[in-house]
């Protein structure tokens, strides 16, 4: 682990202009049968998977590990045959109805102290007092994860280095391009993987892998690439961050 933190991998297709989803926000559907399946190949090696509420929102779930082999490989590693889903979302404005909460997964929230206090008065037991960093539940979620800055922010480096110390040593995050922002604004992120679709969505309100403020050339993150891999119509890139230690 680095600084004490999981290993942190992105994995995101988009199209051949850089985006991860129409101007409508539309689910990304255009990944083919072979980006799914390197997708639950990433989430398989990981302990949890971490993803915003607009990308949960889109969807309406997450991709679960259905290989056999993949589970199996799980097994053999001493793993549940899920990781852990983790939303984040500074709100918590999420629809309970959604197909998400009727996965087989475990479930927990990353929020703020506002966040938690909105989600759990849903069911009318708010609690007196929630400091930063407590761990709550709700039928929904198993655990409700609370770190946020003086800001009200959600405090995204606490947070994972929490999560190293309930064993979580390789995360794999979904998006969206807020998240991914944020993370790298941190230097939070190790690894990339991003699968090169054949189609061009255009927009400029459409989402790439990283949104935010953005990054002048002097102070952008550097990649290293690792692998180059082509099936069919599809490129799959993937890089490493670079560090001063680098």
């Amino acid at each position: 682990m680095l600084q004490h933190r999981p290993h942190t991998t992105v994995v995101l297709a988009m199209s051949a202009d850089g985006k991860i989803a129409d101007f409508r926000r539309s689910p990304a559907r255009f990944g083919s049968r072979v980006d799914k399946a390197h997708l639950e190949k990433q989430i398989a090696a990981s302990d949890a998977v971490l993803f915003g509420a607009g990308t949960l929102g889109a969807y309406g779930t997450t991709l679960t590990v259905t290989d056999p082999t993949l589970v199996q490989l799980r097994a053999q590693g001493g793993k549940p045959p899920q990781p852990v889903h983790i939303v984040t979302t500074h709100s918590a404005n999420l629809n309970p109805e959604i197909n998400f909460f009727k996965q087989p997964v475990r479930r927990w929230l990353l929020t703020t102290t506002a966040g938690a206090l909105s989600w759990k008065g849903r069911l009318q037991t708010l609690p007196s007092t929630l400091e930063t960093g407590a761990k709550d539940c709700s039928p929904e979620f198993e655990q409700i994860l609370v770190f946020e800055t003086s800001t009200r922010e959600i405090d995204i480096s606490a947070a994972l280095k929490h999560l190293a110390t309930l064993h979580i040593t390789r995360l794999v995050v979904l998006g969206g391009g807020e998240l991914v922002a944020s993370l790298l604004g941190l230097d939070l992120i190790d690894e990339l993987w991003l699968t090169v679709c054949p189609l061009i969505l255009g927009g400029n309100t459409a989402p790439t892998p990283v949104d935010g403020k953005g990054f002048l050339p002097n102070l952008a993150p550097k990649l290293q690439l690792l692998e180059v891999h082509t099936v069919e119509q599809e490129v799959f890139l993937h890089y490493r961050l670079q560090r001063p230690a680098d």
